[in-house]
């Protein structure tokens, strides 16, 4: 019995000497909210990989550097994406809150809002973008008062008003008079932007046709079903789940000959034939210079929370060809475009190419396309 004490007693004790450590360690990492080279850790969070939002993280990287945080250098920085799922975006938001990081920064609503969930409770500094009404969100901001918020939270909101986007649809067809609409009616940016819209089309005598996809799996099927409802165009508003399927819904359209155009550049890329929304690379570069600033010690409590919309307008003249309906871009608002796309290639504001096609002739169809 002795003998068999003896050889449990040596084992007990590494055990226990094992958690002891282990459990040293945890505290030691949570306490000082640094990562292993002594920087402060800095949480980057998204919620899909999706043009908008790589921009904005983009952006906010530069901002960071700008206010002098470099990753690796003088800061620690750690990128998370849920790659749109919701499951995945609440455990991210429990490991980034648990106290091991010194500040959290969110793309999207729903990012955003996990996050503010999760961190009831530790507080950690959270700086939020590329959300389209944090006070509808139900994370404890105000609608009226913008220094009514968490202390520990603050941010960006970037509300593009809808009404702007489809007046400047009228203006290049007279004749739209059904306009097809894709959303998730779970998610908070689509509810905001889908009543916006309800309101601009009443106001605009245009009938407001919409389908419901709760994933991006059914945004094909919903937006298959609004063409066989003849509907003369399709609006994509700031709908993360409608986003990612973008190209279902550029598809659906195309089958039918009828355009879609967007409040989220630069979906043009993607055959959109218009886009007027934010420059979530800039937005992002604010977000990040805000970022640093809290880093540098402002207190979150004492930011306002403001709207920012940066504008950006975006065409695709190849967008137009083979449209039924009477679709065209005056030259005076291809004038006002800060990027535009023919069959030369990409083109910055001034006319200056970005990027050429892949296969273009040698000639720019740019005038000829917009006098259609």
């Amino acid at each position: 019995m002795k003998s068999i004490l003896a050889s449990v007693k040596p084992f007990v004790l590494s055990v226990s000497l094992i958690v002891a450590v282990a459990a040293l360690l945890l505290a030691l990492d949570n306490s000082g909210k640094k990562a292993a080279s002594g920087l402060p850790r800095v949480a980057l969070v998204q919620h899909a990989s999706q043009v908008v939002l790589d921009e904005a993280v983009a952006g906010i990287v530069r901002g960071l550097a700008n206010q002098g945080y470099v990753d690796g250098k003088t800061v620690s920085l750690k990128f998370y994406n849920a790659q749109g799922d919701l499951p995945t975006a609440n455990d991210i938001a429990k490991q980034v809150t648990s106290g091991s990081t010194e500040l959290i920064i969110t793309t999207s609503t729903v990012s955003m809002q996990s996050v503010a969930n999760a961190n009831r409770k530790t507080k950690v500094h959270h700086v939020f973008g590329t959300v389209t009404n944090s006070a509808s969100a139900g994370i404890g901001v105000s609608a009226t008062d913008s220094l009514d918020h968490p202390p520990y939270l603050t941010g960006m909101n970037s509300l593009m008003p809808v009404d702007r986007v489809i007046k400047l649809a009228r203006e290049l067809n007279p004749g739209l008079r059904r306009l097809g609409l894709v959303w998730h009616s779970s998610e908070a940016n689509s509810q905001i932007y889908t009543a916006h819209a309800r309101v601009a089309c009443k106001e605009l005598g245009i009938e407001l046709l919409e389908a419901d996809a709760e994933n991006s799996s059914a945004v094909s099927m919903a937006a298959k079903s609004l063409v066989s409802r003849n509907v003369d165009a399709f609006i994509i508003t700031g709908d993360v789940v409608v986003l990612v399927a973008a190209d279902a819904v550029i598809a659906a359209a195309r089958a039918d000959h009828i355009p879609v155009f967007t409040l989220i550049p630069p979906t043009v890329r993607k055959g959109a034939l218009f886009d007027l929304g934010a420059n979530y690379n800039v937005l992002g570069y604010e977000v990040g210079l805000l970022a640093g600033r809290v880093l540098a010690g402002t207190d979150p409590a004492t930011v306002p929370i403001i709207n920012r919309v940066p504008e950006k307008l975006a065409f695709n003249l190849t967008a137009l060809k083979g449209l039924r309906g009477n679709w065209r871009i005056p030259p005076e608002l291809l004038a006002r475009a800060d990027v535009y796309i023919d069959e030369s290639g990409e083109h910055a504001k001034g006319g200056a190419l970005v990027s050429p096609a892949a296969s273009a002739p040698a000639a720019s169809a740019a005038a000829s396309t917009a006098s259609r």
